[in-house]
């Protein structure tokens, strides 16, 4: 390892990100070229779709000067034949020195073989460098790989005693506009953003990300809606952006009201039935599969609070981003999630919180399943 490597490896992991939300249902990787010790010739990240794959880009700017040069790249090269040929044989082709690579790639057409196949063609291969970083950031794949299903993230705006709403269900605003400005980057770096009927028909939110210059960054919109209740004047199927409708399924697996959903699908909605539960909503591990099988990486639930108790019961929430305000509601507000019906505390879903920062007046806070780590 030279001094340097850590440094390029850390650009690359932050080239990466830039896919977070575009690219699905691939991974978010980055890429860069070095020659020289310290001169970048090439960089790189997936792009929007998922193709062309971050070294194709590297290697594109790069040209005749990626001869010699070291990779650096946040996920173990690809070596199948997909949309567009292994990266490993245009790394290869392009007499590249060393691969620097931060994590094995656990798809099952990769697993191994494309750094097999780079020290065959005679490149030297290290393997660990930002591991840890790599496999938080390509967390939603390695989920999908994994389990089926996407990364969970479930955003929770409340006050200080865990309330979204006063009873008279009066919520905006609970936080100030920093921490709103956070949540539209929130949605800009997910695949599909969830929220419950309930919500939808409370708040009538458009989903969209309205950040200046990422207009165009905005996720998949998901609504839970068992009995295909969403009005058709609903934000959420406006413009252009897809909306998955996800409602419960018959027995033959029908939607429950066929005539809702031909009039939501003519508004340009995509009518999803699922798998119930006993409550005769749609089953979460279940509607997670669907979406897993969708492509979706990364998921943000947005409310509400019975959508969020379902995939806290179920174990489905994986990473908790919380925004508290600097308000007390009283015990008649609206709490953040419904009912859990717990006994003991040790059957409480636990947490660790990885940091916490000031936005505004508020205080954003990022919790981490515990156990997480043992899937990924």
């Amino acid at each position: 390892m030279s001094a340097p490597d850590p440094i390029f490896m850390e650009i690359a992991l932050t080239l990466g990100r830039r896919g977070w939300g575009r690219v699905w249902p691939n991974p978010a990787v980055g890429c860069v070229l070095v020659r020289d010790g310290w001169r970048i010739v090439g960089r790189g990240w997936t792009q929007p779709g998922g193709y062309p794959h971050a070294e194709i880009e590297a290697l594109r700017r790069a040209g005749r000067l990626a001869a010699g040069a070291t990779a650096y790249v946040t996920l173990e090269p690809c070596s199948h034949h997909g949309r567009t040929p292994p990266c490993t044989d245009s790394l290869i082709a392009a007499r590249v020195a060393r691969a620097i690579v931060a994590l094995t790639d656990p798809d099952s057409r990769v697993n191994g073989q494309g750094l097999a196949r780079l020290r065959e063609a005679g490149i030297e291969v290290m393997l660990g460098m930002g591991m840890a970083e790599a496999r938080a950031d390509h967390a939603g794949f390695l989920m999908r790989v994994a389990e089926g299903r996407p990364l969970v993230t479930l955003k929770l705006a409340t006050t200080l005693d865990g309330h979204i709403a006063t009873y008279t269900k009066e919520s905006r605003w609970i936080t100030g506009q920093t921490a709103r400005t956070h949540a539209h980057r929130m949605r800009a770096e997910h695949d599909a953003v969830m929220v419950s009927i309930e919500t939808a028909l409370a708040d009538d939110p458009d989903l969209t990300c309205r950040l200046p210059g990422r207009s165009d960054h905005s996720p998949v919109r998901i609504v839970v809606d068992s009995r295909l209740r969403l009005p058709c004047q609903a934000k959420a199927l406006a413009g252009k952006v897809p909306t998955w409708v996800l409602c419960s399924a018959k027995p033959q697996g029908t939607p429950a009201n066929a005539h809702a959903a031909e009039r939501l699908h003519a508004r340009g909605a995509e009518i999803m039935p699922i798998e119930v539960d006993t409550t005769g909503r749609p089953h979460p591990p279940a509607l997670l599969k669907a979406l897993g099988a969708r492509g979706i990486t990364r998921l943000l639930v947005e409310g509400g609070g019975k959508l969020a108790s379902s995939l806290l019961q179920y174990g489905l929430v994986d990473r908790l981003m919380l925004f508290q305000a600097p308000k007390l509601m009283g015990s008649d507000g609206v709490p953040a999630v419904a009912s859990l019906g717990l006994e003991r505390l040790s059957t409480c879903p636990l947490f660790t919180r990885v940091w916490t920062m000031p936005v505004g007046e508020d205080l954003m806070t990022l919790y981490v399943r515990k156990g997480l780590q043992d899937i990924l």
